[in-house]
């Protein structure tokens, strides 16, 4: 059985400078991550910009990363799609290569009802052996996943857990009581991660891990061990730097970030660009508060 418990990093995608995939610098992230911490990498999220790759090119990340980490740490390939039939697809190639679970994402811009949503998760649970995370993000997709929803979902067996990105802690109160060791529910919001698992989550999917996994990890593996005042005290410190993360369109403002602590992970797929130079001169000065630059 599959159990989610930890930091997870929602990694970037690295590219060169001809826009193609930096498959060097996949693996030197996938090893910093293991490194530092991170219980756990997923790639081909949200973060990962995998709605702009093409499926060779996802399904190369996946061999790469899966290369690089060596089952030393699990692997989470994000295969949803808005159209079942290509997640399905997706979610039958990756479970092939042997990833340790798949995170599918609610079907956006199709605004799905309830009853077409289960079906979409269902359909490719019922198809795969690899374990599937939910991800419900309505702030990207448009649509969201109902409480009856997320019950129902929970009682599949192949379906262990939900990535819940809404940001609404009154739905993560209303889903806490499916919080289980078969059912995780996973913080996809750094800012919130603590109060997450004050209601029963196990983790995050984390973009702050990008760029500071360690302390991460630290955060959440506080509170699992009983150190509520640690993990606070974490979640609180990187408050401001969650925020400035955030301060545009995700993945941009962590992939400028690495780029300014000389990770050199490239640019981005169009139609994501470049910051505009206020708001990266704000970035880089988050980042020397932390003496991070």
């Amino acid at each position: 059985m599959y159990t989610f418990k930890g930091s997870y990093v929602a990694l970037v995608t690295p590219f060169n400078e001809n826009g193609s995939v930096n498959f060097k610098k996949l693996e030197e992230l996938c090893e910093f991550q293991i490194q530092n911490g991170t219980d756990g990498i997923v790639v081909l999220g949200t973060t990962g910009e995998s709605s702009t790759m093409s499926h060779e090119e996802d399904e190369d990340v996946v061999r790469c990363a899966m290369s690089a980490v060596a089952g030393r740490v699990p692997i989470v390939a994000g295969s949803g799609s808005n159209s079942t039939e290509t997640a399905l697809m997706k979610s039958v190639a990756y479970d092939k290569l042997g990833v340790d679970a798949l995170l599918l994402i609610t079907p956006y811009y199709n605004k799905a009802n309830q009853t077409g949503m289960i079906r979409h998760f269902t359909d490719v649970a019922d198809r795969v052996s690899a374990p599937i995370i939910a991800y419900n993000v309505p702030g990207r997709t448009g649509c969201a996943l109902s409480v009856k929803s997320v019950e129902t979902l929970s009682r599949h067996k192949n379906i262990v857990g939900i990535k819940e990105a809404s940001g609404d802690m009154s739905f993560v109160m209303d889903i806490s009581h499916l919080a289980s060791e078969e059912f995780a529910i996973i913080s996809g919001n750094d800012d919130i991660t603590l109060p997450m698992m004050a209601a029963g989550g196990t983790g995050v999917i984390s973009v702050l891990a990008n760029i500071c996994p360690r302390e991460t990890s630290d955060l959440v593996h506080a509170f699992l061990d009983g150190n509520i005042a640690k993990s606070r005290e974490i979640q609180l410190k990187y408050l401001k730097l969650i925020h400035a993360l955030f301060s545009d369109v995700n993945p941009i403002p962590v992939k400028e970030a690495m780029n300014l602590m000389g990770m050199n992970v490239g640019g981005f797929r169009m139609p994501l660009c470049e910051m505009e130079p206020e708001k990266k001169a704000a970035l880089e000065n988050v980042l020397k508060s932390y003496s991070l630059v």
